[in-house]
Formats: structure tokens, sequence, C-alpha cells
């Protein structure tokens, strides 16, 4: 098994040519690793009685859905093109502040209100099952009246249930707004992080029992990892808990009040993620305890073993010391069973502490 690394997983999400000191806000800089070979547009299109999918189509096609008397879903993938993000944000008329947050992959989750739109930044959790590590991508959302543009650094998502609904002619989605559309998608992040945490609960229980019968250094130091991850992932949830929120509290024409009970719904299960979290983390605490008390108790065993030890050869040694001294008048040296008398007298004297230390459960 390999071993955690905590440092990398949040350093990953930094890494890239940072923003300048001193330029003016909203400035587009991307910050953060390009993730895939090229931008990538789709498009859904639907209402109650027409859908239509599009995928890898350019931008242009994307405006022709402005045009659209239903919902549209403009979804990008690679938000590493400066150029393109930015006349496409002229084409949809979004603030160049937007604009710099969606391409500052390192941002918080927040939520943001603008003029004509609302920004809703989360982000994504994978668990790499090969390397035993997280990794996180940003996703944005910016919401519109009738349309809902989202931003993410590479293909693959968890919103493939909601593509999923959206083709069920008969589902809640398809006889709702883009509001709606946005409190689905951030519903399917916030449950992935369960499936997450699954995950990582499945390697706590693992853990727990390597270290209860293998104790090891590298055990507890892949422990130790985990709980700088746990760390990390209630790091970067718990801004999911003031998103949440906000959308509770705003007073913005985005959000129609009847998705409020759906939001309060989200909300509950953003402080469930978060306890979760917790939890975790005491139990990864506690299997640090476990390996020291493990240890601890292995220590104890061997030095048990090795005081009876010890204390048998003591009174040998105190036979052994008083034949060994060669007086000229000792009795027992001219004597011609004084040598098996000597061997017997040890040996009666190591039964007898055997069956005293026995007796008293010692060992």
């Amino acid at each position: 098994m390999q071993i955690f690394n905590p440092l990398q997983t949040v350093t990953s999400l930094f890494r890239s040519s940072p923003k300048k000191v001193g330029l003016p806000p909203g400035t587009l800089i991307h910050v953060g690793e390009q993730k895939v070979e090229r931008p990538i547009f789709s498009c859904i299109e639907y209402g109650e009685d027409h859908l239509r999918v599009q995928k890898d189509i350019p931008l242009e096609t994307c405006l022709e859905s402005k045009k659209s008397a239903g919902v549209s879903w403009i979804n990008l993938d690679g938000i590493h093109d400066i150029s393109l993000l930015e006349r496409f944000g002229k084409e949809f008329n979004l603030h160049p502040l937007a604009l710099e947050d969606i391409l500052n992959t390192g941002h918080p989750p927040k939520f943001e209100e603008f003029d004509d739109c609302v920004l809703l930044i989360t982000k994504m959790f994978f668990f790499d099952r090969q390397n035993k590590r997280l990794e996180a991508e940003q996703i944005s959302l910016v919401l519109k009246e009738k349309q809902l543009l989202t931003f993410q650094e590479r293909m693959g998502d968890v919103f493939e249930g909601v593509r999923e609904r959206l083709k069920r002619k008969s589902g809640r989605i398809r006889q709702r707004g883009a509001d709606y559309l946005a409190y689905a998608l951030i519903d399917s992040v916030v449950d992935s992080y369960f499936h997450v945490l699954q995950k990582i609960g499945d390697l706590l229980d693992f853990l727990e029992s390597e270290l209860l019968s293998h104790p090891s250094q590298e055990l507890l130091q892949q422990v130790h990892h985990l709980k700088g991850q746990l760390m990390f992932l209630r790091k970067t949830i718990w801004p999911m808990r003031e998103l949440t929120a906000s959308l509770l509290q705003n007073e913005s024409e985005m959000f129609d009040e009847s998705i409020t009970p759906f939001l309060r719904d989200l909300y509950d299960h953003t402080i469930q993620v978060l306890d979760t979290v917790e939890n975790y983390r005491d139990t990864a605490s506690g299997l640090v305890d476990l390996y020291m008390s493990t240890v601890s108790q292995r220590m104890n065993e061997v030095m048990q073993v090795l005081t009876i030890m010890a204390s048998i050869f003591i009174p040998l040694t105190f036979v052994a010391g008083i034949y060994g001294m060669n007086f000229e008048l000792m009795p027992e040296l001219k004597w011609r069973y004084g040598y098996p008398m000597a061997l017997g007298l040890m040996l009666i004297c190591a039964v007898v502490m055997l069956w005293f230390f026995k007796r008293k459960k010692w060992f």
C-alpha cells in the first residue's frame, strides 16, 4: 500500500503560474493545471416537451441556445484557454470578477450575486484507489434566468444521474427552471462526498485491523497522512456549508421560492458530510492511540517474559556463585555427588519459581 501525501493533494490545487501581485481586479489569469488537451463545449436544451443534447460543439453553436424558449445547460470542460473564456463571457455578459474566480481553480466554494446572474463555486472530489489519495476538481456554475453555465477543469463528473433524469420526460427536473437544475447539480456534488467518505471509512477499517494484528511504523505513517487528507477535506467542505446556507438565505430573483425545501435538504446533507468527516478524524486519532497501546502491550509482554527469565536465573546464579568461590574447606567441592546436587538444586529452584509465577497468574 502506498503512503498518503496530503501536501501533494493540497499543492496540486495551486500548482501553476500564480497570479501576479498588483494586477487590477478582473484580470483573467488561469491559476491551476491544464487537465485536458482542448476545451470541449456541450449543450443540453430542454423543456417539458423537448430535449436536445449536443456534445463537442463549437462556441458558435452554444450561442444559438440563447434563443431557446426552454432551459439551456452549457458545459465547458477545460478552462485553461483564457481567450476562449473571455469571448464566452462577453457573449453571455459575465462579469470579469466572475470569470476571474472561475479561472482560479484554488478558490474555495462561494456564492456571489451579480446584476443578472449568480456565481456558485463548488469542489468535486474523487478517491484515487490506486494511489489511495484524494483528488479535487473545481466546478463553477453561473445561473442566469433560463441558462445554466458550468465550467469544469476536465472531462468526467458526477452529473450523469442528472443527465439521465433530463432524458426522462416525466421527471420533475424537466418541468422546472434553471434554478432547479443548479440545485440538482450541487446536490449531486454533495452526494458524491458520501461515496468518497465511504471509501475512506473502508480504508480506516482496514488500517484498524492491520494495526491490531501487525502494527508497524508504515501503517502509523499512513494513518497520519489519512488524518491530513481528512483535514484537507474538512477545510474544503466547510465553505460548502456557508454556500448552502447562503442559498437558503438569498433573496435573488434567480431562485424560485418553490425550491426552498430542496435547498434546506441540501443544507442538511452538507451538515451530515461535515459530521462524518469529524467522526473519521476522531477515528483516525483513535487509530494512533490504538497503535501506541498495541505497541506498548507488546512491549509489556516482551518485558514480562524477560523479567520472568531474569527472575528464574537469579537463584541459579546465586547457587552457581556460591559453589564457584572454590574455598579450600568447602565440603561439597570434594563430594562425589556435589555437582549433581548443585544442578538438582538449581532445577528445583526454577520449577518452584515457575509454579509460583503460574499461581500468581503472571503469565
